[in-house]
């Protein structure tokens, strides 16, 4: 994916949130735009993989 086909949006985060990812973002060496994207990607695969383990318990 390239940067034209990402969408921006506003985020509202409190400043103490902010600061942490700021903080973990530059022990990472990613800017704070590339740890937010890598947290969420992340909460998607394990909320995929939890989905895809439920289901074949049904």
């Amino acid at each position: 994916m390239s940067e034209k086909d990402k969408k921006a949006f506003v985020l509202r985060i409190k400043p103490e949130v902010m600061k942490e990812i700021e903080q973990w973002a530059g022990d990472e060496f990613r800017s704070i735009n590339g740890q937010i994207e890598f947290l969420l990607h992340e909460a998607l695969k394990a909320k995929r993989k939890r989905s895809k383990i439920k289901n074949s318990e049904d």
